[in-house]
């Protein structure tokens, strides 16, 4: 009964959210100059998703010309983040969004719980990370065993030195790590508190260590879509705080970053990047997701502007001091991807033309019609580490004719050979691309 009322409610929403639709193309609202039309604002907003299906037996998406994908690993439960150790061991982020009552309140906030659920994204929490071993090097995972279990919806991973740190949802937490073990049993020590709460609206915590290994930085996103719940409910949220691991205090090292996902090093310049997911609501054709550099001490228009100094006019009272000094992303990646793996590639194995461009995970849209996202892309960047070409497609086929989700991607790392590994959360499956045979 249940499920049949949640269909019903779904269908109503859908077919009241039918009429907009995007009248640009995709790529319109991509690289560093996107088109931006008018918003556009409705009483419903649009929702268009594909519901989670799974991928049928002997399925695998399409990757681009010259490359082929396989699995690397099967038969997990909801895998989204992924991290190498040293050593070539995979480690993968089984998880899920945590319990956050204040949430859901109100019929909007039941509709959008409804809609996740049926993208894919309303199963418990496995709350755990799971190790990979592919010993023989013939591209596939022979080895799976529980790493560490317990967690609260884990998500980031970093390794330093004799220490590997998780990030839970609430809280950063430091592991002692044994090169070549295939379980941690020890209690976690927490490092860090981070925020959550009752409302932890973007619940995913990401962390990338510093080259000195003496901080971490951790992405945050917002409680809200535009701040409907309150400014003072965003305290330390859609930012990057960077934390000092000998003391664990923490502080905003940039704001205004909506929902701040993958981070990674530029290898030609060591900047530090992240792909960021913008706000709902204003259209299928606003606003685009983005990959961007990130200064120190910068503000990059959330909630009050997007895309550098637009203002979104449904935020009240507005700040025009802040507004004023807003940056601008660097490079656009269509509007509601959900562009949430970030890597830049180092690696020998897949074609040169590869090396130091960036790969980045896009998990799909919900409220773009007709839908975005659901694959992973390429930027390539020059000599100066800075994009230099169109967004091009790697790995598709994610939604079949009938606009079913056979996978979602999400996070993206490169195994000991240099293979491109993909987190796919709705397939349950580690994809493996390497060069085509």
């Amino acid at each position: 009964m249940q499920a049949m009322r949640t269909a019903t409610l779904v269908t109503a929403l859908t077919l009241l959210a039918g009429c907009e639709q995007a009248r640009l193309p995709l790529m319109a609202g991509t690289g560093p100059n996107p088109t931006l039309p008018p918003p556009v604002h409705s009483l419903v907003p649009t929702v268009h998703i594909a519901p989670a299906q799974g991928w049928p037996p002997g399925a695998a998406p399409t990757a681009a010309a010259g490359l082929e994908v396989k699995p690397y690993a099967t038969g997990l439960d909801h895998p989204r983040w992924l991290y190498t150790l040293p050593n070539g061991d995979v480690l993968v982020a089984e998880t899920n969004a945590p319990e956050k009552p204040q949430d859901a309140k109100g019929l909007r906030g039941r509709i959008m719980k409804m809609v996740m659920k049926r993208a894919g994204a309303g199963m418990k929490s496995p709350d755990r990370i799971t190790l990979l071993r592919d010993a023989d090097g013939d591209g596939v995972a022979e080895t799976k065993t529980e790493f560490l279990k317990g967690l609260h919806s884990p998500f980031g991973m970093a390794l330093i030195g004799d220490a590997l740190y998780v990030a839970d949802t609430d809280a950063v937490l430091r592991f002692p790590y044994k090169p070549g073990a295939t379980e941690i049993s020890a209690k976690g020590e927490k490092v860090a508190d981070l925020p959550a709460g009752p409302i932890n609206h973007h619940w995913t915590k990401n962390i990338l260590a510093s080259p000195d290994g003496k901080t971490l930085y951790a992405t945050v996103g917002s409680n809200s879509n535009v701040a409907e719940n309150g400014i003072e409910a965003e305290e330390n949220r859609a930012a990057i705080l960077e934390i000092d691991l000998a003391s664990g205090k923490s502080r905003v090292y940039a704001s205004g970053l909506r929902n701040p996902n993958g981070m990674a090093w530029q290898p030609k310049t060591g900047a530090l990047w992240t792909v960021v997911n913008e706000r709902d609501e204003l259209g299928s054709d606003l606003v685009p997701d983005y990959l961007t550099s990130v200064k120190e001490g910068g503000f990059y228009g959330w909630p009050y502007s997007y895309y550098g100094q637009i203002v979104d006019a449904r935020v009240k009272p507005q700040r025009p001091e802040l507004v004023a000094r807003a940056l601008k992303p660097d490079y656009a990646l269509g509007a509601h991807t959900a562009s949430l793996g970030l890597l830049f590639y180092q690696g020998r194995l897949l074609p040169e033309r590869y090396r130091n461009g960036a790969f980045i995970g896009q998990h799909g849209s919900w409220n773009r019609r007709p839908r975005s996202g659901y694959e992973v892309v390429f930027v390539p960047f020059d000599d100066a580490g800075m994009p230099s070409g169109p967004v091009e497609e790697v790995l598709t086929g994610f939604v079949d004719k009938d606009g079913n989700a056979l996978g979602r991607p999400v996070g993206v790392t490169v195994d000991r050979a240099g293979a491109l590994l993909v987190a796919d959360d709705v397939g349950n499956v580690v994809w493996r691309v390497t060069p085509a045979k």
